[in-house]
């Protein structure tokens, strides 16, 4: 009986310790959502100022960004696939499913890159229209967030490696970049159907 209340104890304070993280990392994300909630507001003065330049119907390929927008979804998936493993401590497998998230990852931030190189290319930076310069910040704000999530995840695999058991503040680790990756998958369908979509209907 007081070794169970001992543990029931312990168990407790593990959870008050442990819990703030996850919480505090919320916090984050509420300041990120205000971020974004600005940067989309600019987007939405700035969308019909051309300045004589190319409109959203002109620059953007749906196709390419569909693709993207399947890639940077699927990759929510396969990283949900790790947490499961995480949990089940399969350590091997979730290691593999991040390795996969990552590699999706890289090849959403690989189509970005090309789509704004060529718009650069052809004289559409984001110095030509208030309109592209509202698109340029906001596109590649969620970009930066998404090299940041890959550069975490890396790390996170490398920290994992060798290990047989994954420690509380580990699986804290999972569960915060969890919550990161998810949201920015939320953040680019507002992206896709708020910049892209309505831009070219």
């Amino acid at each position: 009986m007081a070794h169970d209340m001992t543990v029931d104890a312990a168990h407790a304070h593990e959870e008050h310790h442990e819990s703030p993280v996850v919480f505090g990392f919320w916090l984050y994300l509420m300041t990120d959502c205000l971020i974004f909630g600005t940067l989309f507001a600019v987007f939405a003065v700035m969308r019909n100022q051309f300045a004589g330049g190319p409109t959203g119907k002109e620059l953007f390929d749906l196709t390419g960004v569909g693709i993207e927008t399947a890639i940077l979804l699927l990759s929510s998936i396969t990283y949900g696939f790790a947490m499961i493993c995480a949990h089940q401590t399969k350590l091997g497998a979730m290691r593999a499913w991040l390795v996969i998230t990552f590699l999706l990852g890289a090849g959403f931030l690989f189509m970005e890159i090309r789509e704004f190189s060529h718009m650069v290319a052809e004289g559409n930076g984001p110095d030509r229209s208030a309109f592209l310069s509202s698109f340029f910040t906001l596109v590649g704000t969620h970009g930066l967030h998404v090299t940041c999530g890959m550069l975490w995840m890396a790390v996170l695999m490398v920290q994992s490696t060798g290990k047989t058991v994954l420690s509380e503040r580990m699986m804290n680790k999972l569960t915060c970049l969890s919550l990161f990756w998810h949201f920015l998958d939320i953040v680019w369908i507002c992206v896709f159907t708020f910049v892209y979509l309505m831009s070219v209907i």
